[in-house]
């Protein structure tokens, strides 16, 4: 799943929980994954909180971009330009004594490289020694809406310049809650690692590949809870708008299946194994490729 949990309530992760209603329509019975025990998943819950998560990491992916712009051109003496963000993006900056916020205005509608449609404002703030060898970003949303979803809530940030492995890497906690257009919401919180493996510096956004782990919780409809933990890092390239591999364990009450995000296409399919051990292709999210 080449081209990358409710944590729109998210507690940091990362991965971040998420939230959808995804593609049934109200008046349909959802689709029922049995577990072979009590416990049973709805399909369309699981496409939900995938979706939310998607929410939660663009939206952190966003801000980092835009940090790292400001940092490189800062650190390196030099000039550098990211070309994630398309012309339709307004980024305004406002700077203190001590710190910057970055205004980053989608208007009425604005569509990233990946495909995804934002509209709405990120508002991004962080101490100005751009030397630091960590900073804090935060973040918080204004009118926000991500692909139809409304999106409100907040998220922090410990960012790291460069980890034992010499990259990029950022420690988030992040809560979120979102509505859909059918008029579904949820909730989703957690906290995410995030290292940046390929492509920083690089200018080109299509190069940039992210090693994802974390814990988060998605509350979605009926109540329902789902708790996300990564067993495997979930690997985001950005040239793709879902993961592309990596592996969930995701529990509600006493009964945990496994999600295996694929071997690296970019598709919005996965895998689902249940307690009894057999497994099950299904599509992620709202998409159908």
């Amino acid at each position: 799943m080449k081209n990358y949990l409710k944590k729109l309530n998210f507690t940091g992760i990362l991965l971040l929980a998420i939230v959808l209603n995804v593609s049934c329509n109200k008046e349909e019975s959802p689709e029922i994954i049995e577990t072979g025990e009590t416990e049973t998943f709805e399909v369309a819950q699981l496409q939900a909180s995938d979706e939310s998560e998607l929410i939660s990491e663009e939206i952190l992916n966003i801000g980092e971009d835009v940090y790292a712009v400001d940092e490189i051109q800062a650190t390196s003496k030099g000039s550098y330009i990211s070309d994630y963000l398309p012309d339709c993006v307004t980024i305004t900056t406002v700077v203190t004594s001590s710190s910057k916020e970055k205004i980053i205005d989608f208007g009425e509608g604005c569509e990233l490289p990946n495909g995804n449609f934002l509209s709405g404002i990120i508002k991004l703030s962080y101490l100005k020694d751009m030397e630091m060898a960590t900073n804090t970003l935060s973040f918080s949303l204004e009118n926000f809406i991500f692909n139809g979803v409304y999106v409100a809530g907040s998220a922090t940030v410990e960012r790291m310049r460069s980890n034992e492995n010499g990259n990029p890497q950022s420690e988030a906690v992040a809560n979120f809650t979102g509505e859909w257009p059918d008029g579904d919401t949820a909730s989703f919180s957690g906290n995410r690692t995030r290292e940046w493996i390929e492509g920083f510096g690089s200018g080109f956004w299509g190069d940039n590949v992210f090693l994802i782990s974390g814990k988060g919780i998605y509350t979605g409809k009926y109540d329902n809870v789902f708790v996300k933990e990564t067993i495997s890092p979930l690997r985001r390239e950005l040239s793709c708008r879902f993961l592309v591999s990596g592996i969930l364990e995701i529990t509600r009450n006493d009964t945990t299946v496994g999600l295996d995000f694929g071997d690296g296409s970019c598709d919005s399919k996965g895998i689902l194994t249940y307690p009894n051990g057999e497994s099950e292709e299904i599509f992620l999210r709202r998409f159908k490729n």
